[in-house]
């Protein structure tokens, strides 16, 4: 299980990240809000431990983002916050279960398997923007109820675009989600596949659903 570790204290972060990989599983740390938000580890990971207290943009929000966007990642928050109000915030954003710091690491783990348990069997989720449909379950791409037959490589490029629909996504984002986190390869060969991609989904349309950001990325947008 890929577990992706939001935290910004790297003493706890490095204790669980240390607890979670002898237990089996193959962690990642963010240790800024900010940086969660834009990391494409987070779709790719099976569990999420989120801390609240993060520096650049807060948990909450970026749980809220998170799930905005289409993310279906299981998340547990470990935060200091204990209060019920809080909690209660947590979980309408879309959090699976709550831990309050300090806590037993034996414990976490062991949510950390009920939450994985209780989650695998969900049904893919389907991203849809406007008439666009991407079927996470079985890889198929609809566009006002037309089939589009896509290679593999689009339709990961497709899926990214889609979660983060009317934001930037930059070529070096698109290259990690494709290929690898640690993509350190040129990223200009993402615009072949781009432009194969919007050969495909911009049929009979005057303006194309993927626009170029000069300078940054890509964003898909629907008029």
């Amino acid at each position: 299980m890929q577990v992706a570790i939001v935290e910004d204290d790297p003493i706890i972060a490095k204790a669980v990240s240390a607890a979670v990989t002898d237990a089996g599983h193959d962690c990642r740390w963010i240790a800024d809000g900010s940086a969660a938000e834009r990391d494409t580890s987070l779709i790719a990971s099976d569990l999420i431990i989120l801390d609240l207290m993060l520096p650049g943009t807060d948990g909450l929000s970026v749980l809220k983002s998170a799930r905005a966007r289409g993310v279906r990642t299981p998340v547990i928050v470990l935060t200091a916050r204990g209060l019920v109000t809080e909690k209660l915030r947590a979980f309408e954003a879309g959090a699976d279960d709550y831990m309050v710091k300090p806590f037993e690491m034996d414990e976490l783990l062991a949510r950390i398997e009920a939450v994985h348990r209780r989650t695998a069997d969900k049904p893919a989720l389907t991203l849809a923007v406007g008439s666009l449909h991407l079927s996470l379950a079985n890889r198929r791409a609809t566009l006002d109820d037309r089939s589009i037959d896509l290679t593999p490589t689009e339709f990961n490029i497709l899926e990214l675009l889609m979660r983060f629909h009317g934001q930037v996504v930059t070529r070096k984002m698109l290259c990690e989600h494709v290929w690898g986190f640690d993509w350190d390869g040129p990223t200009n060969v993402i615009e072949v596949h781009i432009n194969r991609l919007r050969g495909k989904i911009d049929k009979h349309r005057e303006v194309s659903m993927i626009r170029t950001i000069r300078g940054r990325g890509y964003a898909l947008t629907v008029d």
